[in-house]
């Protein structure tokens, strides 16, 4: 990393040279200006008040405008013999718990690296000390024309420095809370309460700026010669002066953002089971012949399973009326066995008289 600023570290009797480097960095995406009817670029071009001519940027410098509009040119030279002890030294005044730090001061990070091998054992001192007191320590510097105040504190195992601003440079929100008197209910807390819950944490490595690939997609695919998708978001309409139903609207969101939570479970789940109910048809009228209930189906019956309720109908009367001369069959049979079982009972007697009759005897011999 290229440094910004080469000094020191005064920490009591103890100076640590050091070099600060930028510990951000900004990935917005910049437009220039244009001329709408061609497409042409838009320049600002710095000009001389009074020859008109235009000046490199090697040739500006700084100058202080008086009341009166009058000129008086400062030069880094200028700056640098100023008789403050902040001109290339950071210097530390105090250590304070970081929780008294007002978040609205935070200003630009800064890694500080130490420079040369002389540095790396203060370096080190300075960051066990502070790792130790769980403290962080207040310091004063000087930066590009002005001195600043900062904040060290140990980041893994480096020293970073965050500017401040000064107590006076944050502005007293005066008329920026709502006006009147507003009551909260303990049953709206609750909810607020849960739905934090609910909420819970995130990574903060795993936050993108959304808006940024949008931007890039939409840049890429005019590049192309192609039209930029256009999603369809949801129309959010000015609530004006409608009056919001504060508990209604904290349940639903204690709820969508359970069943979301709930879904994300479900997702991730291996071999999760989903319940599913089949959704129930309406059969046509006439259009499905009647179910046959046991046995198997008649001829007539396949012959006419088109022919709604008559052609069942028929097919029942025809079914009744061959089982009635079956019935009638096999009865009549059975009689006529009787009788002749009968008849050949009574003749039994008569054939074995008749029998023994014809009988010849036997010869006797001479």
């Amino acid at each position: 990393m290229r440094s910004i600023w080469n000094g020191a570290i005064s920490f009591g009797l103890v100076s640590i040279p050091i070099k600060l480097v930028n510990a951000t960095e900004s990935h917005s995406i910049s437009f220039r200006q244009i001329h709408v009817g061609d497409g042409g670029r838009v320049r600002y071009r710095k000009v001389c008040e009074l020859d008109g001519e235009e000046v490199p940027t090697a040739e500006i410098g700084k100058g202080y405008e008086e009341a009166d509009g009058s000129i008086i040119p400062i030069t880094d030279e200028d700056l640098a013999q100023l008789p403050i002890a902040t001109a290339k030294t950071i210097e530390i005044v105090s250590f304070v718990p970081a929780d008294q730090i007002d978040p609205l001061q935070m200003d630009t990070a800064y890694y500080l690296a130490a420079s040369g091998a002389t540095a790396a054992k203060p370096y080190t001192l300075l960051r066990e000390a502070l790792k130790r007191s769980r403290k962080v320590a207040i310091a004063k510097y000087a930066l590009r024309g002005r001195e600043r105040l900062g904040m060290l504190r140990v980041v893994d195992d480096v020293i970073a420095m965050h500017g401040l601003l000064w107590p006076d440079e944050i502005r007293v929100p005066e008329g920026v809370a709502p006006e009147g008197a507003v009551s909260v209910r303990e049953a709206e807390l609750d909810l607020a309460d849960a739905l934090m819950a609910t909420l819970g944490e995130v990574e903060m490595d795993s936050l993108r700026d959304d808006y940024r690939e949008a931007v890039e997609a939409m840049i890429a695919a005019k590049a192309g010669g192609g039209e930029p998708a256009v999603a369809a978001g949801p129309v959010v309409e000015g609530a004006g002066g409608q009056v919001i139903d504060l508990m209604a609207a904290l349940e639903n969101s204690v709820r969508v953002a359970k069943a979301s939570r709930a879904g994300a479970s479900a997702a991730e789940g291996a071999g999760a089971e989903a319940e599913v109910t089949p959704i129930r048809r309406k059969k046509a009228a006439g259009a499905v012949a009647p179910k046959a209930v046991g046995g198997k189906k008649s001829t007539a019956s396949a012959a006419g399973g088109g022919g709604g309720g008559a052609a069942g109908a028929g097919a029942s009367a025809a079914k009744k009326s061959t089982a009635a001369a079956a019935a009638k069959k096999k009865a009549a049979a059975a009689a006529v066995k009787k009788a002749a079982s009968a008849k050949a009972a009574e003749a039994k007697p008569a054939r074995g008289a008749a029998k023994k009759a014809v009988t010849p005897r036997k010869r006797s011999s001479a």
